[in-house]
Parts: C-alpha cells; sequence; structure tokens
C-alpha cells in the first residue's frame, strides 16, 4: 500500500496561487470572449444580419454588461457618476478584481479540501470549478443583484457562450493555481 503524505495546508499560500490563478484564469476568459466575438460578427456580416442595423451584436456593444452597471453602482455609493467610457474602464476593473477575488476564495478552499480533489485532474476540476462560477455568478447572483436579466429570458446561446466563458476561466484558473502553488 503506497501512502502519500499532504502537504499542511498553508492560508497565505492557497490565497497567493489562488489570486495569481484567478488573474490568470480573468485574462484568458476575457480574451477567448474577444474572439469568440469577433468570430460571431464575422458570421453575422456573412450571413448579411449585420446589414439590419439592430442586430444582437449592436445592441449589445451599446448597452451596459453587467460589469459597467456594478462600476456604475459603486460609483454611486460613493455618491459619484460615471461616463459610459469610465464605466467600460470601471468595469473592466470590476470584472479582474471579481476574477481574482473568486479565485483566491478557491485557492484557500483547494488548500484545505480533503486529499480527493488532488486526485482529480486539473482540467475537470478547472471545468468544474468554471460551471459552479457560472451557476453561482451568472445565473443567480448577477440577476439577483439587477445586474443583468433573467436567466429564463436569455437565448440558450448566451447561456452556451458564458458557461464555456467560465469553463476557460475554471480550466486556466485551476492550472496555474496548481503550478504556483507546487512552486511555493
Amino acid at each position: 500500500m503506497k501512502f502519500i503524505r499532504r502537504r499542511s495546508p498553508k492560508l497565505w499560500k492557497g490565497l497567493l496561487a489562488g489570486m495569481a490563478g484567478g488573474l490568470a484564469g480573468t485574462i484568458v476568459m476575457t480574451q477567448f470572449q474577444n474572439g469568440w466575438n469577433k468570430l460571431s460578427e464575422r458570421l453575422e456580416e456573412e450571413r448579411g444580419k449585420s446589414d439590419n442595423g439592430g442586430s444582437r451584436a449592436n445592441s449589445a456593444k451599446e448597452g451596459e454588461d453587467a460589469t459597467m452597471k456594478a462600476a456604475g453602482k459603486i460609483a454611486e455609493i460613493a455618491d459619484t457618476k460615471l461616463s459610459r467610457e469610465q464605466k467600460k474602464k470601471g468595469g473592466m476593473v470590476v470584472h479582474y478584481a471579481f476574477g481574482t477575488a473568486l479565485g483566491a476564495l478557491y485557492g484557500i478552499a483547494r488548500e484545505f479540501s480533503p486529499d480527493a480533489p488532488e486526485s482529480l485532474h486539473p482540467v475537470l476540476a478547472g471545468v468544474g470549478y468554471g460551471s459552479a462560477v457560472f451557476v453561482g455568478a451568472d445565473e443567480l447572483a448577477v440577476p439577483a443583484l439587477g445586474l443583468s436579466e433573467n436567466p429564463k429570458k436569455v437565448p440558450l446561446s448566451s447561456h452556451a457562450y458564458k458557461l464555456a466563458s467560465h469553463a476557460v476561466f475554471g480550466v486556466t484558473g485551476e492550472l496555474v493555481r496548481k503550478a504556483v502553488r507546487a512552486y511555493l
């Protein structure tokens, strides 16, 4: 019988590794979303749907996403009004801060979890992590805070896009967390 000696958990190591994973996951997720959106725009142009001026891609660009709305609400708490451009910049800060914070929580949870999750392949663990973030944040918390529509009113394709984005976030986050933690 083979015994594997588990390293002793350290809060600061889990926190730091998780933050690194969350930040890296957010960066890669953002790039994935940018690529997906460019591809979607090209496909719409090829189909001739962008000629009507009211396509979903154009209306989405004109509206505010959840991170922009969150930045605006945070500014309102500070008794400040943001311009659209400031909301866009603030939205990116919210996006990266949220992803990094979730990574920190995940890193701490993994640091103090039983040995069983360590036996999971990092891609499988990452997909689970990203899926949990998708359900908890995009499907529950963000709509409950009034930052997005009710998920029942959102097309299935949008759910698939968001789930894929969060899977990319989770896998990247777990791979980076695991590498950083091994280094520490």
